[in-house]
């Protein structure tokens, strides 16, 4: 279902005058428009269903790659940065930074690919603990593999700017399937990985 940016604007317009301001001063003329322009970038991703998205990111380079039974080779793209929008009081989540790791099972996807999923993702209305479990739920369906990890490290509007304030508080959430959580081995590498310093 398409945005309606018209009826964005009509809202935005009613809030400005809920809050006692005035849509037809110089300042604001334009307001309506614009935040209706936003939305329909920032929230883009509302319009696809996680099997949809894997569809438009299901590229591979190495289909029928040759693996031994089951390898523990592990693929990671980290520090991937986002901001999302919190559905409980649509503040910014921001200084995101997330870390996608998969085990291939014959197909690698594109590096570029696991970045424009985590960034359609969030682009919805939503919750860092969903943003990590989409993520996951669409690179397996990508890559045809159960064994995904997801690790976000983020901040919080709605936790640093308004309610406790308390502005150098993090959230991170953990996302695993298949392997990474049944084999202590392979969640021990990723961990490994996940810390290691990168002198890039």
């Amino acid at each position: 279902m398409a945005i309606d940016k018209a009826k964005i604007e009509e809202h935005i317009r009613g809030l400005l005058l809920a809050l006692g301001e005035n849509p037809a001063r110089e300042g604001l003329l334009e307001t309506p428009a614009r935040v209706a322009r936003m939305c329909e970038e920032r929230f883009e991703g509302i319009n696809y269903t996680n099997d949809e998205i894997a569809g438009m990111f299901n590229k591979s380079f190495e289909d029928g790659l040759y693996q031994p039974e089951n390898s523990q080779d592990i693929v990671m793209v980290r520090d991937i940065d986002i901001f999302s929008c919190c559905e409980h009081h649509l503040a910014l989540m921001y200084d995101m930074k997330v870390t996608v790791a998969y085990i291939p099972n014959g197909k690698i996807v594109g590096l570029s690919k696991i970045a424009r999923i985590a960034d359609m993702v969030s682009k919805r209305l939503q919750l860092q603990e969903r943003i990590g479990s989409d993520i996951a739920e669409i690179l397996q369906k990508a890559a045809q593999t159960e064994d995904v990890a997801v690790i976000i490290e983020g901040r919080h509007a709605c936790m640093t700017a308004r309610g406790i304030k308390s502005t150098n508080a993090v959230t991170m959430t953990t996302t695993s399937r298949g392997r990474f959580n049944t084999d202590r081995s392979i969640a021990d590498k990723l961990t490994t990985l996940y810390h290691k310093n990168l002198s890039l």
